[in-house]
Parts: structure tokens; sequence; C-alpha cells
């Protein structure tokens, strides 16, 4: 079994908290993840209706039937639980670790622990499988476009089964609206939501404009602000902000729109092979995408916030990302396979703009080697993630 970079970051919080919740996609390996690490606790799912309805009926039994402890899949469900929970851990104070809380949707699911358990509760986000984890866990990872075009959910990596990524990409998307889209939207709306996820598609790696969403999909903005909150709280999608530090510049507010998963976004493009991805015109907003998925991951994986945006200003000039970590970094990113030196202009042109010595600036890149030329990080995609995760 592929281990899980994040086991070190919740063993960590559940160390502390009395509460622990963990919110990812569906099949991102959230349920997998707790049983392991917490093999002697009961396994309850609120996907099951009569455990629903008993935890609804009478919260506080409910949560009195396992004192030592137990993790509760899709709580989000029943947000009564979450004051049985507070109750509980206030009058009894605790142990570390005792509760673990699993949901596919982060919103409801953060916003119940906020509401009710702050100050004895931490918040983890596990996404599907990084480069690091699947190279760590034996997955060869030799040729990138391999593994953009197929995804990085766990699933389609389980030796015992042999799903077809195309097959899987298709019973997951009837599952996801059926399961965490149909209670947000008219059911009438089912075939316009899915026509807007392949319209989103196309503006992955894009300044998000909803009003050219809007005339794709025929319904109106403020429709299609409600939808890509729906995708964005699911974790199909992450919007990226712009950077707030103008540097004397009037810049886009705008954010840029970003699927989660590489294999789910070519599946929604009709890119068919690793060969038609390297011949499509997406390429490069693909790769792009593929690129800010990892830093997210490598980031979440160790219990960190992404802390990533991206730079424009009014005239063009752009920055694919910024991210603020233990050092600020501009990064490009490029779907090219050579350390390219002009690729580096303008992160050369924003270090000029930014005249900071702490600030650095980084190409990645889809080649094997990591090197430093001309004071730039050339980093090559196996490295990516240790790049990510180590500042």
């Amino acid at each position: 079994m592929i281990q899980r970079k994040s086991k070190d970051a919740l063993l960590r919080v559940a160390s502390q908290f009395p509460v622990v919740g963990i919110t990812g996609p569906r099949q991102s390996g959230k349920t997998t993840l707790v049983q392991t690490i917490f093999p002697d606790k009961r396994y309850i799912t609120f996907d099951d209706d009569n455990m629903r309805e008993l935890a609804k009926s009478n919260p506080k039994d409910f949560v009195d039937a396992f004192p030592n402890g137990v993790i509760i899949d899709e709580a989000q469900k029943v947000p009564e639980i979450f004051n049985a929970l507070k109750i509980k851990v206030d009058s009894e104070k605790s142990e570390p670790g005792k509760y673990i809380l699993t949901g596919s949707s982060q919103f409801k699911l953060k916003k119940n622990m906020t509401d009710s358990l702050s100050g004895r509760a931490f918040f983890l986000e596990l996404l599907p499988f990084s480069l690091d984890e699947l190279s760590n866990g034996g997955i060869d990872v030799g040729n990138p476009y391999d593994l953009i075009f197929k995804g990085l959910y766990p699933p389609l990596y389980d030796d015992e089964k042999h799903f077809i990524p195309d097959d899987w990409y298709e019973a997951y998307l009837d599952t996801y609206i059926a399961r965490d889209v149909e209670e947000y939207i008219n059911p009438t709306n089912i075939s316009t939501f899915k026509k807007f996820i392949q319209i989103c598609a196309i503006h992955s790696g894009q300044m998000l404009s909803m009003d050219s969403i809007a005339r794709g999909v025929g319904v109106s903005a403020p429709t299609i602000k409600s939808w890509l909150s729906i995708l964005e709280q699911s974790y199909i999608i992450h919007l990226l902000e712009p950077d707030s530090n103008n540097l004397g510049k009037t810049l886009v507010k705008s954010p840029k729109l970003y699927f989660v998963d590489t294999g789910l976004l070519c599946y929604l493009l009709r890119i068919n092979s690793k060969e038609d991805l390297l011949l499509n015109e997406m390429k490069g907003a693909v790769v792009e995408t593929f690129a800010v998925s990892e830093m997210l991951k490598n980031r979440t994986n160790i219990g960190k916030k992404g802390n990533l945006t991206y730079f424009r200003d009014r005239g063009g000039f752009e920055v694919d990302t910024i991210a603020d970590w233990d050092h600020t970094f501009a990064i490009e990113i490029k779907s090219t396979t050579q350390t390219d030196t002009k690729a580096s202009r303008n992160i050369k042109k924003y270090l000029d703009l930014k005249a900071d010595k702490q600030t650095k600036g980084a190409i990645f890149y889809l080649g094997d080697n990591t090197i430093k030329i001309n004071d730039i990080d050339y980093v090559g995609y196996k490295d990516w993630g240790k790049y990510s995760s180590k500042y």
C-alpha cells in the first residue's frame, strides 16, 4: 500500500487536539488513511441511512455510545453531532485524537467544526496522491505525461483493481453529482451542471471569467458563481487568487481556475491518450494545472496552507505562481524538458520589481534534473514535492 505523507501531520495534530477533521475530494483516501493510523477506533459513516438517523435523533446518546472515541465519515451530514461532541469533549476533558471526523465538503465540515469546536479541533486536507507518494511507493514516475493523463486518484493505483481511467472518471462524476451536487441545485439543471464542469475544464490554467463561462453554459453569472463554489468546496477545482503586492502597478482582480486532478481534467477535455495530450493545444495549461496541484498537495501533506497566489498586472505581465512559504518564491511553470534560460525572463523582471533579497525565483519544468542557473532554481518534476515541502 502506498504510504501517505500526511500521516506525520495527522499524528502530530492528533497528539494535541481531541477532535481532528480531515476533508478532501471523494476517493482521495481519507477513510483508508484514518483507519490505517487508528486501527483500534470504531468506524462509522453517515452515508449509512440508519447511522445518520440514529445520530440525528439523539446526538448525545450517539456520542456516548463510543467511550473510546470513533471515526465518523461524512460527519457534515449530521450537523447536530458537532455540538454533542463539544459537550462531550468539555465535560470529560477528552484525550487528544479521540474523535476523527472526515468529509468531502470542506465548507460544511469546516464550518461546523469552527462554529462548535473552536479551540478543540484541528482541520487537515487530503488531496489525491502526489508524485512523491507514488515514487516512494514504488510507482514508476519516469514519464510525467503518463501520470498527468492518468491522474493521481488512489483507486487508479490499487493493485487489486484494474480501473480504466476513462471508465473510472465517468463513474466518479456520476457519483459526485448524485451525492455532492444534487442537494444544492435544481434537479432540472443536472445536465446543465455537467456541461458547466466541461466548460470549466477548458478554462483550467486561465484567469476566471464568469461571464465567459456563463455564455458557454447558458445560465446567469450569479449561477456560475454559486456552481463554482460547489466545485471548489468539493475539491474539483482550486481558485488561485491574485497577489496583493502591486509593486506600484495596477493588478487584475480575478482568480485563476485550476482543476485539482489532471486525470479528471483530461477526461473532461476528451483527451484520450498521453499522445493526444502531447499534441493538444491545452498541453501547457494542463501541465501548469499539474504543477499547481502538486504544490498544493505537498503543502497540505505536511499540514500547511498552500499560500499560493499569482501575479498579473493590467499590462499583461504575469508570473504563474507566487508562493509565500518560509521565503517568497516567484515560480514559472513550463512544459519543456530543457533548461531554457529564456524561461526565467518574467521571474527576473518580477525580482527586479520586488527589489529584495528574500524573494527567490524558480522554474518548474518537466526535465529530470534540478540545477541553479544565474540564481534561478530549475526544478525537475521529480523534485517538485521536495521543493514545495522543505520551505
